[in-house]
């Protein structure tokens, strides 16, 4: 792992500040003043332009909870540590509704400090063993707008009570906001309308979200707590790389597409960074005789159909390296 860092960082400082963080920044700050349109467009009796501001609005919504948040939980966004948890704030809060602590502690120390050991990184939080494939995989994403901020209510009873008030505050004002642009803005003449177009839009790109949650660890082998490998195995067995796609880019950022290995092993750099290190780590990793597992969205998808009942339902087994030392 030291050799592969010392190979990283080399490219990190000599990357420009624009390579580092603009392009990300750029592409977030893209999407705020995509806003207005997407609201205007909410207001024509046209099907098309009222479509397009569907589309806007979710795609926009996605690129600022998904892309935004990951980045921030991460602190990739800035150097500066004051500055990552007002955007952390921002973005996991009012934009996404959710706790900016819990996330932060469930993604980045639980999730990255054991991926794919059982009971802890294993991505089990994606799991819900009463539902059939068909309803996990294809329905219940719809329901994401809704249960997230449930779950987040109930969470912050692990959190500080200053905490807990700041986040009521910043979650609320983000969905009322939400709604009241769609009544004053996109001239929407009844609550249950507005409601419903938020849902909509807020679970756009849902199914996605879903799906690359648990493409990316769950099928891969899984250790237990006290036989896990080294930092770099763990990383390389347990994580896999979707192909480039322009909206999924966008709207989730590359180190979550493409780029998922890079950033386990490398977590705080930003979405450019970590395409931008790909052809090192993939080269290393090759050369090493390690694994870089990449496949594709449809390939998965058809995986977890098939085997929904071992990989969703059923507690996975529990990987024996054997040759690694």
């Amino acid at each position: 792992m030291a050799e592969l860092s010392e190979l990283v960082q080399k490219v990190v400082k000599s990357s420009s500040w624009w390579e580092r963080h603009g392009t990300d920044i750029s592409i977030l700050a893209c999407s705020f003043l995509l806003l207005p349109a997407g609201f205007l467009c909410l207001r024509s009796a046209q099907a098309i332009p009222f479509l397009a501001g569907v589309l806007t609005l979710g795609v926009v919504h996605h690129t600022l909870t998904v892309k935004g948040s990951h980045l921030a939980s991460h602190n990739a966004l800035t150097e500066s540590k004051s500055w990552g948890k007002v955007w952390a704030i921002f973005f996991i809060e009012l934009c996404s509704a959710f706790t900016a602590e819990q996330a932060t502690y469930n993604h980045v120390k639980i999730h990255h400090g054991y991926t794919n050991v059982i009971g802890l990184g294993d991505s089990s939080t994606w799991k819900l063993p009463f539902l059939n494939r068909y309803i996990y995989m294809f329905i219940a994403p719809l329901a994401v707008p809704i249960i997230t901020p449930l779950v987040a209510l109930d969470l912050l009873r692990n959190v500080e009570w200053k905490a807990a008030l700041r986040t009521l505050c910043c979650m609320f004002l983000g969905l009322y906001c939400h709604y009241w642009l769609l009544l004053h803005v996109s001239g929407f003449q009844s609550p249950w309308s507005a409601l419903l177009c938020m849902l909509l839009t807020r679970s756009l790109l849902a199914h996605p979200y879903i799906h690359v949650n648990i493409f990316q660890h769950i099928g891969l082998p899984m250790f237990a707590a006290d036989r896990k490998p080294k930092r770099i195995h763990l990383m390389s067995l347990g994580v896999l790389n979707l192909p480039r796609n322009a909206l999924l880019d966008w709207s989730f950022g590359h180190s979550l597409i493409s780029c998922h290995v890079e950033h386990h092993l490398f977590p705080g750099l930003s979405d450019n960074m970590c395409l931008k290190i790909k052809p090192i780590v993939s080269q290393y990793l090759k050369q090493k005789k390690l694994p870089y597992n990449e496949d594709t969205y449809i390939s998965r998808l058809r995986l977890f159909l098939r085997r929904y009942e071992e990989l969703m339902v059923h507690a996975p087994p529990i990987t024996e390296l054997v040759g690694i030392q």
